[in-house]
């Protein structure tokens, strides 16, 4: 078996929020959910939206679905 074959990873949603835009939401949500998630791998987009206050943009959310190794 080769190097890595085997392994189970979990998948979760978390959404990220930011004032200045959609990357910026995406990075603090991988930052945070790195806090307490090991071994994170990959971070899909599923969805972008806005806060919409007094007819202007007041908050950036992105959502993701990220993957991480199960540990034994």
């Amino acid at each position: 078996m080769a190097k890595g074959d085997g392994a189970v990873y979990r998948v979760t949603d978390v959404i990220g929020t930011s004032e200045t835009s959609w990357e910026e939401a995406a990075k603090n949500a991988v930052k945070t959910a790195s806090k307490s998630l090991r071994d994170l791998r990959i971070a899909e987009v599923t969805k972008l939206d806005v806060k919409v206050e007094d007819g202007k943009i007041t908050q950036f959310r992105t959502r993701l679905s990220l993957s991480f190794k199960y540990g034994a």
